[in-house]
């Protein structure tokens, strides 16, 4: 039975604050409806203390955002996409179209096709995360989206420069200087001066992530994601140091980012509890990642690897760090999380980055059933089918006649029916789907 050594806040808690940010984000998106620029103008006002002349960036607002970043930031800016582009790219390769002849005259087939308009949201109110522009509007260019807007809030009352620059380099169409609810839902409603969008990417704070909850089906979203989660995994190979590293790296994200250690060493556990109040002393960032630790931290002793694996299977957390001496176990194994970091040598910020893969992952156990953002949640799989052959539209519609009349379905049926009719095949009588 696993132990837990420290515990964080109740789930009853927690959900009060979920609460309390659904029916704040339901009026917000409801003004936008109603008001459009209005109400988009007085939200940045209020939230963001920014209402320029006009949001969207020009050609001239862009160029000058750029040369204010410094050659070196460019190169790296530069770096990190090329990783991207060329990740991506090697991802959009392994889909493909198929059309095959599964009976003989029948022909099935799908394609791949990619949304046509995407909004990109940026978070960048209190960390300007570059980044996010890389894995959000790259990745959709790569795949082969036409229209992309890209939206982040102003960062000390101006459009961030490097942001800017991410956004453009990596192939945004629309940049808009525009944060928090307001940005995501003037691109999924649209506006006066927005046209809408029929996807939403990109991670955010509660307020966006429950903005994003509710415009799905409204538009297409990437994911259901809310704060940051870390999960580091860990043995007697590694040391307390770089397991607290590894969850104050993550809880700086956010006052409400969970990070958990599971481990089978009660002495490394015991050693990372000590390290992390070390390291918080000397944290730059230690006000939010404190907080973090406090109320959503975890550490959780487990007996052997088997219950360490079902542990976090159960929890299902966003980004997974494994440093034990058994990580390729763990890959072969592990069902449920984010993304993986396997081994001491690498780590979340690297994902997070600049490494290649995308930093846009489920949160909240939503790795049950879906990965992170990739070029193909940008693609759309949509079938077709053609009957080449009389006889197969013969013998295919006598099948289709009688299966529709054995549910009931008489008009169904003679869809079939009028193709057996015309093509040389025995009709099911519509008294049948009675019996």
């Amino acid at each position: 039975m696993a132990e837990y050594l420290k515990r964080s806040k109740p789930q009853s808690e927690r959900a009060e604050d979920d609460a309390k940010v659904q029916s704040i984000v339901e009026g917000i998106l409801k003004d936008i409806e109603t008001q459009g620029d209005t109400a988009v103008r007085e939200l940045s006002a209020k939230f963001d203390k920014y209402s320029p002349e006009s949001f969207r960036l020009n050609e001239t607002d862009i160029q000058e955002a750029i040369a204010k970043v410094a050659p070196r930031d460019i190169e790296d800016i530069r770096f990190a996409q090329e990783q991207i582009r060329h990740f991506a790219e090697l991802q959009k390769a392994s889909l493909h179209d198929v059309e095959v002849e599964t009976l003989p005259g029948v022909i099935l087939g799908h394609r791949n096709i990619p949304v046509e308009s995407v909004g990109c949201y940026i978070p960048g109110g209190k960390f300007p995360m570059v980044a996010s522009a890389h894995m959000s509007v790259l990745t959709a260019k790569v795949a082969g989206v036409k229209r992309v807007v890209a939206a982040a809030p102003p960062y000390q009352g101006a459009p961030h420069p490097a942001i800017v620059a991410a956004m453009h380099f990596a192939g945004a169409d629309e940049i808009y200087a525009l944060g928090g609810v307001q940005a995501v839902g003037a691109m999924a409603l649209g506006t006066e001066t927005i046209a809408p969008v029929d996807m939403l990417v990109g991670p955010g704070n509660a307020f966006v992530a429950e903005a994003k909850r509710q415009l799905f089906g409204r538009v297409g979203i990437d994911l259901f994601a809310g704060p940051t989660e870390t999960l580091v995994i860990a043995d007697h190979t590694v040391d307390g140091e770089l397991c607290a590293t590894d969850l104050l790296g993550q809880a700086e994200h956010g006052y409400n980012s969970p990070c958990v250690l599971i481990t089978n060493s009660l002495e490394l556990a015991k050693e990372t509890i000590s390290e992390v109040e070390r390291l918080l002393e000397v944290l730059p960032t230690a006000e939010t990642a404190r907080t973090s630790w406090e109320e959503y931290g975890e550490v959780i002793v487990c007996r052997e690897y088997e219950e360490m694996l079902q542990v976090a299977n159960g929890l299902a957390f966003e980004h997974v760090q494994v440093m034990t001496e058994r990580d390729d176990w763990f890959l072969k194994n592990m069902s449920n999380y984010g993304a993986l970091f396997l081994g001491p040598r690498t780590h979340v910020a690297n994902g997070d980055k600049v490494i290649g893969t995308n930093h846009t992952l489920p949160t909240k156990r939503a790795g049950r059933y879906t990965g992170g953002l990739w070029v193909g949640k940008f693609i759309k799989t949509h079938t077709y089918q053609k009957v080449l052959t009389a006889e197969a539209a013969t013998m295919v519609g006598e099948y289709c006649s009688r299966l529709c009349m054995l549910e009931g379905f008489a008009g169904h049926a003679e869809q079939a029916n009028i193709r057996v009719r015309r093509y040389g095949g025995k009709v099911v009588p519509y008294a049948t789907a009675a019996q």
